[in-house]
């Protein structure tokens, strides 16, 4: 589904109902149905997983992506890629695409050289050349930050009231609005619906990152609500 802006989808397994077997299964259901929507980020972020268990996810994620674009109009080649959360060894080790860190986590630059040193290591022979790295970002310094630091995009948060967190500053639209003048794309994220969604994009965001507004919701739907 063709949209002009990107979406994020930062998975939480532990939302879902039911023990860690179901909350899994309903997971990887998830990530189907958003490699389907054409979401084109999907941030497996398991902080509580041990590596082992992390890296069996994260394959069972790239297996699900790719057999999910074999489902999709076309026999489309993957659109959606996978980013591990600020474990760089993980995303080598399955070969995802890239990574997103936290803004205290170490720089693109030396997840680039990391990656790079790898190329020439047998287990790593056939990782992703150029990996996608995103940061995530709490005000418009840390975005520029991140743009000089070479991150691919930026995650800004929080835009907007949580509903787990009421009474928690927010950064708002005015904040989001003058982050995106940094020169890499920037995605809003925090308290974001389907309708304020609209209102990130005017401000000059180049898409929306979420958990509940794909986890909670049909995702082919929100995709085509925001495309309206």
């Amino acid at each position: 589904m063709p949209h002009s802006y990107l979406l994020c989808y930062i998975t939480d397994r532990k939302a879902f109902p039911g023990d860690e077997v179901a909350r899994r299964r309903l997971l990887l259901e998830k990530i189907a149905e958003a490699a389907r929507a054409g979401v084109d980020y999907i941030q497996l972020r398991e902080k509580d997983l041990a590596t082992r268990e992390l890296e069996s996810l994260a394959r069972d994620a790239i297996r699900t992506i790719r057999e999910s674009a074999k489902l999709a109009p076309g026999n489309r080649q993957p659109a959606t890629v996978l980013l591990i959360n600020s474990r760089t060894d993980v995303a080598l080790a399955v070969q995802a695409d890239g990574v997103h860190l936290r803004a205290e986590d170490i720089s693109p630059q030396e997840v680039r050289a990391v990656w790079k040193k790898c190329e020439s290591a047998p287990a790593c022979e056939n990782a992703t050349r150029k990996p996608l790295i995103g940061v995530s970002c709490h005000s418009p310094a840390e975005v520029a930050q991140a743009a000089a630091n070479a991150a691919n995009f930026a995650v800004f948060a929080p835009v907007f009231e949580k509903k787990d967190t009421p009474g928690a500053r927010t950064t708002g639209l005015a904040a989001l609005q003058k982050a995106c003048q940094a020169k890499i794309p920037v995605l809003a994220l925090g308290g974001v619906t389907a309708s304020n969604a609209h209102s990130c994009l005017t401000a000059g965001a180049a898409g929306i990152a979420a958990i509940r507004l794909f986890q909670e919701n049909d995702v082919a739907a929100i995709v085509q609500i925001l495309s309206g």
